[in-house]
């Protein structure tokens, strides 16, 4: 059996996918997929037993030339690296017009969620074949339900199994050096950042307790914000710009990775480092880390989780985002102690 998946980013979302094909080869142990995905991501789906081939989607950078020529080129030389197979399952796992469309364009029957279900409705008008995935519950869940239901087989409820430990890449050796702890202070969206000065005061707390901080970034905007959170703090290490594999490596070592609701926490908790993350305005329930030593620190705030890009309350704000305001630096040291040390 081959098998089209389309789930082209994010990186969050790309790797709440995995667990999908570990249950249906566990079903169909000679089954192949390809994978569609945007360039950023390639190298996620690289790390799955069950990946034949990833067809990269240029949509990033031939964007910015949208209607030109090379943007046309660009398009034909996907469509037709897509079309070079028939499938006997074209899975839309994502749910966007977008996606929908490459399904579209690929050969094989397509199948994904219906109009209830999907992200943007109208992408299910894409599919031959529909089906209703309750949006309430977690995104691996939904993955994982919706490829039981497309390949036919009993979904069964367990803890997900990422399918990348297997891979030879992911054999590291624990290196002997001082504890550290990883900080992920960067994500996309302004409402998911936790404050600045709670990063320094933890910091500075967990520099007490003879542990020292690493702190990565992707963007020049990270950088900036990690040099601010390094000054005038003795033990904090801001490392040069890594690549996914070399993430993988920093986190596996660690002590601890401390996140905020960004793509970097999934790959943590899919190695199973421990690993605490903090949502403000997202709702764990749906996106949050799973698995082995994952702890989810999320907002008690009146208005929390908005799911909202822009914070729009106009009360009184004691932070920066107001929904972080209870999740202060002490009380994630405080789940440090708990999980390092059991107190």
């Amino acid at each position: 059996m081959k098998v089209l998946i389309i789930k082209m980013s994010s990186m969050g979302d790309v790797l709440h996918a995995l667990p999908a094909l570990t249950d249906a080869a566990r079903v169909f142990p000679e089954i192949k997929f390809d994978w569609v995905i945007e360039e950023n991501f390639q190298e996620i789906p690289r790390w799955h037993f069950a990946v034949n081939e990833v067809i990269l989607f240029p949509w990033r950078r031939i964007r910015k030339k949208f209607l030109s020529k090379y943007f046309f080129e660009e398009l034909e030389k996907f469509k037709l690296k897509l079309q070079k197979e028939k499938y006997d399952f074209i899975i839309d796992a994502q749910g966007l017009l977008k996606s929908g469309w490459v399904a579209f364009l690929a050969q094989g029957l397509r199948c994904g969620y219906d109009f209830q279900s999907s992200r943007e409705p109208a992408a299910s008008f894409f599919y031959q074949k529909k089906f209703f995935i309750d949006k309430m519950q977690h995104a691996i869940t939904r993955t994982r339900k919706l490829f039981s239901s497309v390949l036919n087989y009993s979904y069964q409820d367990s803890l997900p199994d990422f399918g990348i430990l297997e891979n030879k890449i992911f054999q590291f050796k624990k290196k002997q050096e001082k504890p550290y702890v990883v900080f992920l202070h960067g994500t996309t969206w302004k409402t998911k950042l936790w404050p600045e000065n709670h990063w320094i005061e933890l910091a500075k707390r967990l520099n007490k307790q003879g542990l020292s901080i690493k702190l990565v970034w992707w963007t020049e905007l990270e950088k900036k914000r990690a040099l601010r959170i390094q000054e005038n703090i003795s033990d904090v290490d801001v490392l040069d710009k890594q690549n996914l594999h070399q993430m993988a490596e920093l986190f596996f070592n660690a002590a601890m990775v401390v996140s905020v609701d960004t793509g970097l926490a999934h790959l943590a908790s899919v190695l199973g480092v421990p690993c605490i993350s903090l949502y403000g305005p997202t709702d764990p329930k749906r996106t949050g880390t799973l698995g082995k030593n994952q702890i989810q620190l999320y907002s008690q705030f009146k208005c929390a989780p908005c799911l909202q890009k822009v914070c729009h309350y106009s009360g009184f704000r004691k932070t920066d985002p107001p929904c972080f305001s209870e999740i202060t630096a002490l009380r994630v040291e405080q789940e440090i102690k708990r999980v390092m040390y059991g107190c």
